[in-house]
């Protein structure tokens, strides 16, 4: 197991900059997702985490030795990459052990390490099939056998999942996750999807614009967002956030919001429907079996309201909102937490 350190990593081309001295911690043996919208700069801190890019500044280090400058091949790491990058020419245990064969280890430690890492991802009876003939889970064993078999200590992985279907995306969540338990492996992984990173991470680190947003457990990132940004990629659907007046009113009404900001932040599943609740009126329902939806409006601001899904509403209705002050979140005028919101 290898502990991983980004000192001021920053990127830059040209006029244009990926990444802003970025600094980051991710614990030996902890599965740790790199979360945040196309272009926030996740992948780039993936790929100069590899060797596969240079940093324009800071250092990276792994289990405490400075990586900065070397290629890849002498970091200790394995990747598994969104394409899988299988040979289609090769088999399935011409495909796992291919690295094996480039790095010269010796025939007989070829053969076990493949043989270990077939059995651990249930592709011993499919060894000798090409990529062309397996599912897409199966490919993507492959593709992390090839990484298993090289026995690093890091593996990094750029959103393996993504070219699945839903139901097997989960499926192989539960099985990335559970592997890398029972090896100890140090994981640092980029998704877009929030349900693969607080599903399967222990630190998520959420990137935006080419800055650390904020980095936590995924209880943390939920419960206590950082910032409005935080707040609105955290969950679905995403937290309502509404505008104050100085006296701590939702914005166009008499509703004391429970906070003193310039903004309320408040979890559409923390909202009850009370009838001696904040007077509010159904503007639209998304049925979604389990849960409802409700959009509702307080003066001039809309909260979601996410209900069980046999309660009756319809357009127009008038319903009661409440919430308990711990699940109030107050945030200033430039988006930041703030910490005496009550």
């Amino acid at each position: 197991m290898s502990s991983i350190a980004l000192n001021g990593v920053a990127k830059s081309w040209g006029d244009s900059t990926a990444l802003h001295a970025v600094d980051l911690q991710i614990q030996s043996g902890s599965f740790c997702v790199l979360l945040g919208p196309s272009g926030c700069g996740k992948s780039t801190t993936l790929r100069i985490i590899a060797g596969l890019e240079t940093a324009s500044a800071g250092q990276v280090l792994i289990d405490g030795r400075d990586v900065t400058d070397l290629p890849p091949a002498q970091r200790g790491i394995a990747m598994v990459f969104q394409n899988y990058a299988l040979f289609p020419h090769l088999s399935v245990a011409d495909n796992i052990g291919f690295g094996l064969s480039v790095r010269k280890v010796p025939a007989a430690e070829s053969a076990r390490r493949l043989r270990e890492a077939a059995e651990l991802l249930g592709l011993s009876a499919l060894l000798d099939r090409k990529p062309g003939q397996l599912s897409g889970g199966q490919q993507q064993r492959v593709a992390l056998g090839r990484a298993l078999v090289a026995q690093a200590k890091v593996c990094l992985m750029d959103e393996p999942l993504s070219n699945l279907d839903a139901q097997l995306r989960q499926d192989m969540r539960r099985e990335l996750r559970e592997l890398q338990q029972k090896l100890g492996l140090t994981v640092v992984y980029v998704t877009h999807d929030q349900t693969e990173a607080m599903s399967m991470a222990d630190q998520v680190v959420l990137l935006h614009q080419g800055r650390v947003e904020q980095a936590g457990t995924p209880r943390t990132l939920y419960a206590q967002p950082a910032t409005t940004f935080a707040a609105r990629f955290i969950g679905t659907p995403p937290m309502n956030l509404v505008a104050l007046e100085a006296d701590g009113c939702i914005a166009g009404s008499e509703a004391a919001s429970g906070v003193r900001a310039a903004m309320l932040g408040v979890r559409p599943e923390a909202i009850t429907l009370d009838a001696q609740g904040i007077p509010a009126v159904v503007r639209s329902v998304e049925y979604l079996g389990a849960d409802l939806v409700l959009r509702c409006a307080v003066g001039r601001e809309t909260l979601l309201v996410r209900a069980a899904g046999q309660h009756q509403a319809a357009p127009g209705d008038a319903v009661g909102l409440r919430w308990s002050p711990d699940e109030a979140h107050g945030f200033d005028a430039a988006g930041r937490r703030t910490e005496t919101a009550h």
